[in-house]
């Protein structure tokens, strides 16, 4: 799946990942090999416990790895060990997160749940707000950002979330079932928006899914089974088309 041209944002290089020892040894992940470019958004798919979301925390320098390589935007951070002394401060400058529910903070409004992830990276409060009510309006919920969580539909509430994981403008975007409390039609709006950000900001997106309905928003798909990439397969043809 490489792109003529392009280095991989993502590398991940005979991973492996174990828990346990002995007879209670468990086997996560299997030498794994995957790359992702600037400007795609991969699936991660296969059955609960095949190791989907194990490989999301190895990339996202959450769970450390038993053995292999992890490059993040050109730098190699595992090497059958850490490489990078300050994994927080790299989470914060390199990767966005977006979860199956928002995880907003209940008690701060749309533009604040966005901006204290630029407050926790240093930046001050003025310009870390005003970065906000950018990203807001360019994911077009501009109109809520002095809503509380609480009076958020689902859409909207997933949408600050999307704008709270861009906001330190991360080549890497790691979602774990970003669509699962949506309706097919949100479901779908949420992943335009994830294929428009790719392209617009050279970011690579994985994202882990059971939803068969967006299929068709991905560029490529890998399918995991019992802890090995099984396969290693273009999406259909209609997620190459343009966002709608």
């Amino acid at each position: 799946m490489d792109a003529p041209g392009k280095q991989p944002v993502v590398r991940v290089e005979h991973l492996s990942k174990t828990f346990g020892q002995g007879t209670a040894r468990v086997d996560a992940l299997i030498d794994i090999d995957m790359e992702v470019y600037p400007g795609q958004v991969v699936g991660l798919m296969g059955p609960s416990g095949s190791g989907k979301t194990t490989l999301l925390h190895c990339i996202a320098c959450i769970l450390e790895p038993s053995s292999g390589r992890v490059t993040l935007d050109g730098d190699i951070v595992y090497d059958q060990r850490w490489l990078k002394a300050d994994l927080r401060r790299l989470r914060l400058d390199k990767i966005g997160f977006i979860f199956q529910y928002p995880n907003l903070l209940p008690f701060l409004d749309g533009s604040d749940n966005v901006a204290v992830a630029m407050h926790l990276a240093g930046m001050r409060a003025g310009p870390a707000r005003a970065r906000a009510i950018e990203l807001l309006n360019y994911l077009e919920v501009g109109h809520r950002k002095h809503a509380l969580p609480r009076q958020l539909s689902g859409g909207e509430a997933q949408r600050v979330a999307i704008a709270r994981a861009l906001a330190n403008k991360p080549r890497i975007i790691l979602a774990d079932e970003p669509t699962a409390p949506l309706d097919s039609a949100r479901a779908r709006i949420v992943m335009d928006l994830l294929r428009r950000i790719a392209v617009e900001q050279s970011a690579a997106i994985i994202v882990v899914t059971h939803d068969e309905m967006i299929l068709d928003r991905f560029d490529h798909i890998f399918h995991l089974r019992d802890g090995r990439l099984e396969s290693d397969v273009p999406a259909p043809a209609a997620a190459l088309a343009s966002p709608a």
